[in-house]
């Protein structure tokens, strides 16, 4: 009986199985009610008792090695049906993990950065959160314009009022307020609108806000620097005009278009068949601006402009609608991997 076990032993660690089926086959001979572990337990009653104890350690150890072989076969069946197994592990990781890129909002913003820092301008940051001097008030905002409406505004509190500002000019007031003159910055950021998310509006959206503050600017300065930045932008051939408007913050103020780039002036549905496309605004700070900020305007003046990066990146890109920004279409934003020129 001893001679049977040990051979059953030798038996159980030759056997191979590669599939399911030769699986539940060592299952039926071996494990089952009928197999050969379940025969030899009842061979026991036949074992003379001063040799039972001994026989039992070698039965109970055939049974131990057949559990544990059928384990382990059930473990490697299951690692063999994961889709992990189709992994070669030796391929390298840059081969599964493709590169990223810029996102073309990010790609415009250093752009603007790099053109303007040719000339002298830093770049400034403000906090997203603003009280209402900052936001509206330093900047000659009336009590009663829209712009303070909680439907145009998204507020924090109302007291005191705290929003999340409407527009990075917020940033140009704590600059002023600092009185380290002169200025000459840029302040590029995100900003917030309580406006009905399309094809040419969102809620969020990126600013550019532009300040220079020093004895004896001009109009004419300001003119320069935008034409300046828009051929740089949009390329040598890139016109310019300038419309006049009104700004609570600038005056003289004025609308700044742009020569289509899509249609080169023929007409189109972007430019609305006139030929140009506004890109920003723009104007002299008003005086009473620097006197909310305790600045002498009769010692300084200066220009500010402000432009919203997503129109640049439409235009620059040719892309008809502002959504696909936000959508994260991994389709869309690998087309500006050989974009990034700053």
């Amino acid at each position: 009986m001893f001679e049977e076990i040990d051979k059953l032993l030798i038996s159980l660690n030759a056997v191979v199985i590669e599939n399911a089926e030769q699986k539940e086959q060592f299952r039926l001979k071996w494990l089952s009610k009928k197999g050969i572990i379940t025969e030899q337990f009842e061979q026991f009653k036949n074992i003379p008792n001063e040799l039972k104890k001994q026989f039992g350690q070698k039965l109970n150890e055939l049974k131990l090695k057949t559990q544990e072989k059928f384990d382990s076969l059930s473990l490697e069946q299951k690692t063999t049906n994961t889709p992990h197994s189709q992994l070669d592990l030796t391929i390298p990781t840059d081969a599964l993990l493709p590169l990223g890129s810029m996102h073309p909002i990010s790609i415009v913003k250093q752009q603007i950065i790099s053109i303007f820092s040719k000339i002298g301008f830093d770049v400034s940051e403000g906090p997203e959160i603003e009280d209402d001097w900052h936001n509206f008030t330093a900047l000659n905002t009336p009590l009663n314009h829209p712009a303070r409406d909680m439907q145009d505004t998204f507020y924090v509190s109302t007291e005191p009022p705290m929003m999340l500002r409407t527009q990075t000019s917020s940033v140009q007031i704590h600059l002023l307020e600092s009185k380290k003159l002169p200025i000459r910055t840029i302040s590029p950021g995100r900003v917030y609108r309580n406006e009905a998310i399309s094809a040419r509006a969102h809620c969020q959206f990126h600013q550019v806000e532009g300040l220079y503050v020093d004895t004896n600017v001009s109009f004419a300065d300001m003119k320069s620097v935008l034409s300046y930045f828009t051929k740089s932008m949009f390329g040598n051939n890139t016109k310019i005009r300038m419309r006049p408007s009104y700004f609570p913050f600038t005056e003289p103020s004025a609308e700044v278009d742009i020569s289509c780039s899509l249609c080169k002036q023929a007409g189109c549905n972007v430019c609305k068949y006139t030929g140009w496309v506004e890109i920003m605004g723009c104007g002299m700070v008003d005086p009473q601006v620097f006197e909310n900020c305790k600045i002498d305007s009769t010692q300084y003046s200066g220009f500010a402009f402000g432009m919203g990066i997503e129109r640049l990146a439409m235009m620059k890109y040719k892309i008809k609608d502002l959504r696909l920004f936000y959508e994260n279409d991994i389709r869309f934003l690998s087309q500006f991997k050989e974009t990034i020129e700053v």
